[in-house]
């Protein structure tokens, strides 16, 4: 199994990326905010996992160990493959799909490509208890509330820095499942614990 690699990257576009691993190109499927973030000439690491079937051999990348385990969970849904899984991570964070099935909310996943009513009902029965290692992105671990909206806002703001979304999203959770109880409501004070989360990352993230 091909749990990660790291590599140079050749080829980058919304749909995957090719990244030359010891003088062989490998291809692996990812998300569009991964592919847009890649830079060719720059290194890459990716958490992968390998899809075997009787046709092909296929690789599917993340930023995170957490959407892997995410993608892998998805993929345990009747009726979800590879590339349905791969959709709904594309177009809702960890969070966001914790989120929608902690309230029983079939509705963001119907809105994804290629997932009908069925299936998004499907996927929040299935998935009901085993997304608990997931830091929601409207409650801190711990159970407190915070104002519904109040990680979105926040992970906006440092996209309007110039921070990637998928840089972004997880920092925030971190932030949320740490912060004080008085500060989880609080945009601008998850902000500034964020941004000092993110600080020592920037040039990791600016360098590619």
């Amino acid at each position: 199994m091909i749990s990660s690699l790291r590599g140079r990257v050749t080829h980058a576009d919304d749909d995957g990326v090719v990244v030359e691993v010891g003088g062989v190109g490998l291809a692996v499927a990812v998300t569009p905010a991964v592919g847009r973030s890649a830079h060719i000439g720059a290194e890459l690491m990716l958490h992968t996992t390998l899809i075997v079937r009787e046709d092909a051999l296929s690789l599917f990348g993340f930023d995170t160990r957490e959407e892997l385990r995410v993608f892998t969970q998805l993929l345990g849904v009747t009726g979800v493959g590879p590339k349905s899984a791969l959709g709904v991570l594309s177009s809702l964070t960890v969070g966001q799909i914790a989120d929608a099935v902690a309230a029983e909310d079939d509705a963001p996943f119907r809105r994804v490509s290629g997932i009908g009513p069925k299936t998004a009902k499907l996927i929040v029965v299935q998935l009901t208890g085993k997304l608990d290692h997931v830091v929601s992105s409207g409650a801190s671990g711990g159970g407190s509330a915070v104002a519904p909206g109040v990680a979105a806002q926040v992970v906006a703001a440092l996209v309007g820095l110039g921070w990637p979304e998928r840089t972004a999203a997880p920092v925030v959770e971190e932030v949320l499942a740490d912060a004080p109880e008085a500060d989880r409501a609080s945009v601008p004070a998850l902000l500034r614990l964020a941004l000092a989360q993110l600080g020592p990352r920037r040039k990791e993230v600016v360098g590619g």
